[in-house]
């Protein structure tokens, strides 16, 4: 019996933060959105959420309903109004925009105070000493600027090129990993590339048990800042690099 990982993430931040992910990914004009564009990629990371075998929280789902249901009022012809009706007909996606814009204000809010509370972390006082040894700076890691929503961009690559989304044979054959051993793995893996290891290299078996637990676990060695993943633009392949030791 087929028994799914059903793996929650807290990486996800909620849809509204998925929408604002695909208006920045796609250059969308947050005041003009075109709801069959944005609709049609919202629905593609919800698919692969569940080819993941992810929980999806209820709210993503609510959302989906919402884009769906305003995509087909859009394009349902335009109802005349009768001439003695002054009623203003309020387009569907003002309410959507809103949310989103106030959504967008308080992140940007968010980031700043962390910035700031990052920066007052390197400052401190105490009393004046004299220096023994040259003491040696531990440079600040780059944990890249990947977020949740470009893997899962990556994913939707997988599946796509490797053709993962049928049945490979007509024999299922499942394979329990443990998370904290595909960790390691993928850290010895890594380790032997000077310039970095491809996103897609890492998915070597077209077996739906070893695409979720390396999913997850590079979330992990992300998390626990073991590894970082880079992007040099929207779109190109992902790139991920071990995080340098130092003593």
């Amino acid at each position: 019996m087929h028994e799914s990982y059903q793996v929650k993430l807290n990486a996800f931040e909620g849809p509204l933060d998925l929408l604002l992910h695909l208006i920045n990914r796609y250059e969308i004009d947050i005041y003009d959105i075109p709801v069959s564009q944005i609709t049609e990629q919202y629905m593609q990371y919800i698919h692969t959420m569940k080819e993941l075998e992810l929980n999806i929280a209820s709210e993503y789902l609510v959302m989906a309903s919402t884009l769906l249901a305003m995509k087909s009022a859009l394009l349902l012809p335009n109802q005349e109004l009768d001439q003695e009706d002054d009623a203003y007909e309020e387009d569907p996606r003002e309410e959507l925009m809103h949310r989103l814009i106030e959504y967008r204000k308080y992140k940007e809010a968010a980031i700043q105070f962390k910035e700031k509370e990052l920066e007052a972390s390197y400052s401190y006082t105490r009393a004046p000493q004299a220096f023994q040894q040259k003491q040696h700076r531990v440079p600040i890691q780059n944990q890249g600027d990947v977020s949740i929503y470009d893997m899962l961009s990556a994913m939707q690559k997988v599946f796509t090129r490797k053709k993962w989304n049928s049945p490979m044979s007509t024999t299922v054959q499942r394979t329990e990993i443990p998370i904290k051993q595909r960790m390691q793995e993928i850290l010895v893996q890594i380790q032997s590339y000077k310039n970095g290891i491809t996103f897609d290299a890492l998915f070597m078996y077209p077996n739906r048990s070893h695409i979720v637990v390396t999913f997850v676990a590079l979330l992990e060695l992300m998390k626990n800042k073991e590894i970082h993943c880079t992007q040099e633009k929207h779109f190109d392949t992902l790139t991920i690099y071990p995080n340098n030791t130092f003593e």
